[in-house]
């Protein structure tokens, strides 16, 4: 194996700074890809730039930039000129810009085009080209510059050969390229064709020993479970005392959850449906069956304050069926805890709510037989797999919900250890939200319209978008419009603000406030994508919409639309195709399908998805025909036995890869 005394380059200084990191080999730095590429080699004429557009263009610099200064702060001005039009370029902090653009020069700049107030478009920061090529992007590391880490990695790829994961009877059958080549070429792409090799080779790997693993976790799934017999008149009971009736959706799936919690195989089951469509009341209905039978449940959610309202729904619904409930977070006083740690270990609570905490050092259940988490996409494998490792002695069942409507095939992919139900029908009386393409030129009707809204006691948000990938700009993004908004169009109303780079108390302070009705207007970043269900709330504002997928703008517009009253979502950015694939339907499994086949299933393996693995590969794949090419060849390896030693390597390749999930020690 390398290691960096092999790479040209590396001395103790800067070993330091890799391993500060997290890359403790030369390998583990070369596997860091890009997460996106800047084609410069062609450019677009001026006069075809469009709002929105990320490209390459070129121009004489006409007249000389020019620096302003704004009290402390400072910008460039310039204007490029192409002879079928021109375009002025800001950037922002970055005085030296002024010597590289007198006039007359001719450059080639990349960079987004946006749409000024005043309806020009405007090059934002756009980088000068020196070299027309394939660049690739990588998210920032404070302790490496991008130049610096381009250089360590091609030292990285010269110092040796990195062993090949994938045997070299696979990699003929499926036409697939030596890793080497591919690692090189997914970095310093020599051509598209060679970049194009590069990303399905690696992604190939990626899914292909991902399910490898997955399929290794369902034959180590214990022999024998808890087996929690369910007749059908206690099912029957249970909906009845519930204040609503079932949706046949609901009725299928509990059915399906009783049938698998009365064998001795312990269940492992995800139920994925829409935002609003009875999960939860699902989840209790498993939970109360459990109990009845003797047995103990705990539900780990991942939020203190989705955690509290799990609690007081279940205290409501599930104690006048004789059901004993706790609660146990982090934010509970010190004997608040303890007490429910009481609870949890001598059976006293039948039902145990919480978050991590459900899983910390120390806490023990009696008799756990059924182990539920929510919000899956919030957890990783080994956090569920922590939870249902809590059972005494025979193995709990294991339900795990999720309100990401997910691809069928991408789900089979994603939770490949468990079986799926789907949750595909919402209950009677939810009023659908009405969404609308705001552009900027209706953005002062669309602020009276929220001010209408707040005059008749209801709540709005206002969702700010992740700015490349940095958590401090979004930060500084949703503070920014906070201010702006108390100080301007919103100064009448009560304005919140939530952001991921608080505090978690302080987070959720801000959280519990707004579901309080202490404020009526939230601004936020996609941190409320999971929250409580405010009912007051009717409207969700969504800035500069097109930079989010479609998947998790119907996540973001699932926060309104919870009560009986009319609600709305308004997607400020200009109309595209896209974008109105929300405005002509409410089904999340639709717009998750059209979310996957534009996208591709890179997006589901980003840092959106918080339950996926860390699989770099798999997010420079743009073709979703590669989910179902690598299931089958999967499938073909592991029931072929003359291709026995051929899966035994993909195995330990897989395990090397993704860990050995039954290691599910969590403090």
């Amino acid at each position: 194996m390398l290691t960096w005394d092999d790479v040209k380059g590396v001395g103790p200084a800067r070993r330091a700074a890799l391993e500060q990191a997290g890359f403790f080999t030369p390998e583990q730095l070369a596997q860091r890809l890009p997460v996106g590429y800047r084609d410069t080699r062609n450019v677009t004429p001026l006069a075809e730039l469009r709002a929105g557009m990320e490209t390459a263009f070129e121009g004489i610099v006409a007249p000389q930039a020019r620096l302003v200064r704004l009290g402390r702060q400072s910008y460039v001005t310039a204007r490029i000129e192409d002879g079928s039009g021109s375009l002025k370029c800001t950037w922002f902090s970055a005085p030296w810009m002024v010597k590289s653009l007198p006039t007359g020069r001719r450059v080639r700049l990349y960079g987004r085009v946006s749409r000024q107030k005043n309806g020009a478009l405007l090059g934002v920061n756009p980088m000068l080209v020196d070299e027309p090529g394939i660049q690739p992007v990588y998210r920032p590391i404070d302790t490496l510059p991008p130049k610096t880490m381009r250089r360590l990695i091609a030292a990285a790829l010269d110092a040796g050969r990195f062993d090949d994961a994938l045997p070299e009877t696979f990699r003929s059958r499926y036409a697939l390229c030596p890793r080497q080549f591919a690692l090189r070429q997914a970095h310093f792409p020599e051509s598209m064709e060679a970049l194009n090799q590069a990303r399905r080779r690696l992604a190939f790997e990626e899914l292909t020993l991902f399910q490898t693993h997955l399929q290794g976790l369902r034959l180590r799934r214990d022999a024998r479970g808890c087996v929690i017999p369910a007749a059908a008149d206690e099912i029957r009971a249970f909906w009845r005392a519930m204040p609503f009736s079932p949706t046949g959706a609901q009725a299928r799936v509990l059915d399906e959850l009783a049938a698998d919690m009365a064998s001795d195989r312990p269940m492992a089951r995800l139920v994925q449906g829409d935002v609003g469509c009875g999960k939860t009341a699902i989840a209790l209905g498993a939970l109360y069956l459990a109990a009845r039978a003797g047995f103990q449940g705990a539900m780990m959610a991942p939020t203190e304050v989705l955690a509290a309202q799990h609690f007081r729904t279940a205290t409501r619904l599930l104690e006048p069926l004789g059901i004993s409930c706790a609660l146990l977070t982090g934010k509970l006083p010190a004997a608040a805890r303890r007490r429910a740690r009481e609870m949890a270990a001598t059976g006293e609570a039948q039902v145990v709510i919480g978050t991590h905490a459900l899983i910390a050092q120390g806490v023990t259940y009696k008799n756990l037989g059924l182990a539920v988490t929510d919000e899956q996409h919030r957890f990783g494998v080994r956090q569920r797999t922590a939870l249902a490792g809590r059972g005494d002695g025979l193995a709990p069942n294991v339900l795990v919900l999720s309100a990401t409507p997910i691809p069928r095939t991408l789900s089979l992919i994603l939770f490949g250890d468990l079986d799926v139900s789907v949750v595909n029908e919402l209950p009677p009386g939810r009023t659908p939200v009405r969404t609308h393409i705001v552009p900027e030129t209706r953005r002062e009707g669309m602020y009276g319209f929220l001010r209408a809204q707040a005059a008749q006691g209801r709540q709005a948000y206002i969702v700010c978008p992740l700015v490349e990938e940095s958590e401090a700009l979004d930060c500084a993004s949703a503070s920014e419009m906070a201010q702006a908004l108390a100080k301007g169009p919103l100064q009448s109303l009560r304005v919140g603000l939530a952001h991921g780079r608080m505090r978690q108390e302080e987070k959720e302070r801000a959280l519990e406030a707004f579901a309080r009705g202490e404020t009526d207007v939230l601004v936020s970043t996609s941190v409320v994508e999971v929250g409580v269900d405010v009912p007051n709330a009717t409207v969700m504002v969504i800035e500069n919409a097109d930079r989010f997928g479609l998947s998790q703008l119907h996540q973001l517009r699932g926060r309104v639309g919870r009560g009986a009253v009319e609600s709305y979502c308004f997607l400020m950015a200009p109309p595209n195709e896209r974008l109105e694939t929300l405005t002509a339907t409410t089904d999340g499994f639709v717009i998750a399908q059209k979310d996957l086949e534009q996208r591709g299933p890179g997006e589901w393996f980003g840092t959106r998805q918080h339950g996926a693995p860390e699989m770099p590969g798999a997010a420079l794949c743009s073709d979703v025909r590669l989910l179902e090419e690598t299931q089958q060849a999967v499938r073909a390896l592991l029931s072929d036995p003359l291709r026995a030693h051929e899966a035994e390597q993909m195995r330990r390749a897989a395990q090397a890869r993704f860990g050995d999930t039954e290691d599910v020690g969590i403090n």
